[in-house]
């Protein structure tokens, strides 16, 4: 009898466990109806959150550029539906906020909370309760162009033993126009340097370098690359003296100095007789507190590069 109980209570409660496939689909729908209904019910209430908006500035491309890095975004604190925070908390339908600036050459720096009117209008069904973000940091110039020289560093550049460079440095173009804020081009040298380089460098030589300076990701460049070049070939090096003249009594009181040459070696022999007409000009105006000058080399062929050359201790009067 008691078994026979116990199958009873089991089967009852067997009974009540038991659904078919319809069933269990029946109950899942109804479970997701309540969850999509109590999310509906939720979206529709009203809540507060900070949300990030893409930022843009607005101003006259034609007379300031941008020089140096500006905000791309701003965060707000806002209220509205869980509808209109989800679309826009998700980066749905998010528009720019825009920023107009007359003069934003006269602009470094935006207090946060100075933009709230300007925004108020921008952010849809959105309110806005404050600015999150503290400060804006503007960094506009006004707008200006110039050319500079271009120069071409090769001192990093290394030559084959027995090699070297045998003609003048030709850069094309000799000078680059750029256009961009103010402030990037009044602090560039009126000359920008190419540093080149190089390694067991043994005939002529030819390449492209890019045109870049502190600053030129925010300007125009024209052109962009310049080319170098100049002839390589074998050198040797030739030291000689030369004779020194100056233009005032604080000349120094020899009147020969040691220079080192480096010349083609198919140009040895000319250099030989040409290198007699050589000679160095002092000019005292240009001296340091050493009263030590380096002189200025006159006549010297074009083939010859000068590597060293004796500075002269000038007389004191």
């Amino acid at each position: 009898m008691f078994r026979s109980g116990a199958v009873k209570i089991l089967s009852i409660l067997a009974s009540l466990f038991r659904f078919d496939r319809p069933n269990w689909t029946a109950a899942g729908l109804c479970v997701l109806a309540s969850v999509v209904f109590w999310i509906f019910n939720s979206l529709n209430k009203p809540y507060s959150t900070n949300i990030k908006f893409p930022l843009l500035f607005e101003f006259d491309g034609e007379k300031y550029a941008i020089a140096g890095p500006l905000p791309k975004s701003i965060n707000l604190n806002v209220s509205g539906t869980g509808w209109d925070l989800f679309r826009k908390r998700f980066g749905l339908k998010v528009p720019p906020i825009l920023v107009p600036l007359e003069h934003p050459n006269e602009i470094q720096k935006i207090v946060g909370s100075t933009l709230e009117p300007i925004l108020a209008g921008q952010v849809g069904s959105l309110k806005i309760n404050f600015v999150v973000t503290d400060t804006l940091h503007v960094a506009i110039d006004k707008k200006d162009s110039h050319r500079y020289k271009l120069v071409a560093d090769i001192s990093n550049l290394n030559f084959r033993e027995g090699y070297g460079r045998t003609s003048r440095v030709v850069v094309l173009p000799d000078s680059v126009r750029i256009e961009g804020p103010e402030r990037i081009l009044h602090a560039l040298p009126d000359s920008l340097i190419l540093k080149i380089n190089g390694q067991d460098v043994a005939e002529d030589f030819r390449d492209e370098d890019e045109i870049i300076f502190l600053g030129s990701e925010l300007v125009k460049r024209e052109p962009t690359i310049a080319q170098i070049m100049f002839e390589v070939a074998e050198v040797k090096t030739v030291e000689v003296k030369l004779k020194v003249k100056a233009d005032s009594p604080s000349a120094p009181s020899y009147d020969s100095i040691t220079a080192v040459f480096q010349v083609p070696t198919a140009h040895f022999s000319d250099f030989k007789e040409q290198s007699k007409g050589i000679y160095t000009q002092v000019n005292s105006k240009f001296y340091n507190h050493s009263r030590k000058v380096i002189p200025r080399l006159v006549n010297v062929p074009a083939y010859a590069h000068p590597l060293r050359i004796d500075s002269v201790l000038l007389r004191t009067n």
